[in-house]
């Protein structure tokens, strides 16, 4: 009874328009109130979700990486990969795969990188005669490969909500093969449609101006090299990493490529601290509605109706997969972390994998439903910068979405993929 209360009121509200963070919440307070649970247990919850100390990373990570979009990190990024990669076949869609890449390696988020690599090159591809489902198709999915590659902010979020120690510093060194691998699969897709239409070749800018693009991106690229050889030379926690990449980044943007004023930092503040404030505030909500679920003995019932199906390894992580792509397309990417994490984890231990390797699994798994109807918010965003309609993106999205499950296959049952890095440096 209490369960049903708990979904149904969830549903209605999520139905009604009610932002993800406020339904959790309601959802929350009317199942404390049919248990006869006093609501002040709610609202302690919520501050102990917003209160773990790894979750202060978030805010910083966020700051470092606003202010790299606004100092012209983005455009530098661009104008590297274009001349790498814009001779190929329809080369500005690859071009938008590796500077995508490189943007979420600065960045850690799929939402930044689609507005910044959208406004960069959604425009010159149409000029250059693709088609605007193409551009869309093709930044919104190349903006997911942040999510794999340090500094992924929702990694820090799964570290925090896993409740056994996971290391940050793994679970980042974790996501760069799978991010990799996906970017590489996903340029496949990229240059076979792009060959399928038509579309033209760039061309070679020679090799001066290639090394002095590539000069001109590597202050802001260096910005993770630095997070990663701190963390991983022990010279400090992924924490304090994320405050030495704001650091950073001020120095870069104000001194290096001098395009980050006084005006440029407050609106990056500003705009760090809503971002900041919106996120911790789902993420205390998931905690009270993950805490109602625990209480209802759900994650067990769950676990139960799961192995019930089948004792397979390879059957269970396949269900664990479908549900998650398909709680994806209805819910924000945090929120699901914090709820769904305490529940499959043991199920995915028991199973033998190692937690680190499910945090890159489901760091796609949930990427993929923010490209997906009928939440997707990267897919909306996408589409809204590049003047597309979502129905027409949809219709030929196909081929990414193909790259991309193929990549989260790999992922979950070939472990190496994801251990091996972690292993080396341990």
């Amino acid at each position: 009874m209490e369960l049903t209360v708990l979904i149904l009121t969830l549903a209605i509200l999520l139905a009604l328009g009610v932002p993800v963070a406020f339904a959790l919440l309601g959802a929350s307070i009317a199942t404390f109130v049919a248990l006869d649970i006093p609501l002040i247990v709610v609202f302690q919850r919520v501050a102990a979700g917003m209160s773990v100390f790894t979750l202060m990373a978030i805010p910083f990570f966020i700051f470092a990486g606003d202010l790299m979009y606004r100092s012209g990190v983005a455009e530098r990024l661009v104008r590297a990969a274009e001349a790498a990669l814009g001779r190929a076949r329809g080369g500005l869609g690859l071009v938008t795969v590796g500077a995508s890449t490189m943007f979420g390696a600065v960045s850690g988020s799929a939402i930044a990188s689609a507005s910044a690599m959208g406004s960069a090159l959604m425009p010159l591809m149409k000029e250059k005669g693709y088609d605007g489902d193409y551009a869309v198709n093709v930044t919104v999915s190349s903006a997911i490969v942040g999510l794999l590659i340090p500094p992924s902010h929702n990694m820090i979020i799964y570290a925090a909500a896993s409740g056994t120690g996971v290391s940050i510093g793994d679970l980042f060194l974790a996501g760069i093969v799978p991010g990799a691998l996906t970017a590489g699969l996903l340029m496949i897709a990229a240059w076979a449609v792009a060959a399928r239409r038509g579309y033209p070749r760039g061309a070679f800018p020679g090799w001066r101006a290639f090394l002095l693009a590539c000069a001109a991106a590597l202050p802001g690229l260096m910005a993770a090299v630095i997070i990663m050889g701190g963390i991983l030379s022990g010279a400090f926690t992924a924490t304090e990493s994320s405050a030495v990449a704001v650091i950073y980044t001020i120095l870069v943007g104000a001194f290096v490529y001098r395009s980050l004023g006084w005006r440029r930092f407050v609106e990056s503040a500003v705009q760090s601290a809503k971002i900041t404030a919106m996120v911790l505030l789902i993420i205390g909500a998931a905690t009270a509605f993950g805490y109602a679920l625990a209480i209802l003995e759900t994650p067990s019932q769950l676990a139960g109706l799961i192995t019930a199906v089948s004792d397979n390894p390879i059957v269970i992580l396949l269900i664990i997969n479908l549900m998650l792509l398909a709680l994806g397309t209805f819910m924000d990417m945090s929120p699901l972390i914090v709820i769904t994490t305490p529940i499959l984890l043991p199920i995915v231990q028991k199973l033998g994998m190692d937690p680190v390797q499910f945090g890159v699994v489901m760091m796609l798994n949930l990427g993929i439903g923010l490209i997906t109807p009928p939440v997707g918010s990267v897919l909306f965003v996408g589409a809204a910068v590049g003047k597309t309609p979502v129905e027409q993106a949809v219709k030929t999205i196909w081929p990414f979405y193909g790259a991309m499950i193929f990549a989260l296959v790999l992922v979950t049952y070939v472990p190496a993929l994801s251990m091996r890095l972690p292993e080396l440096f341990k």
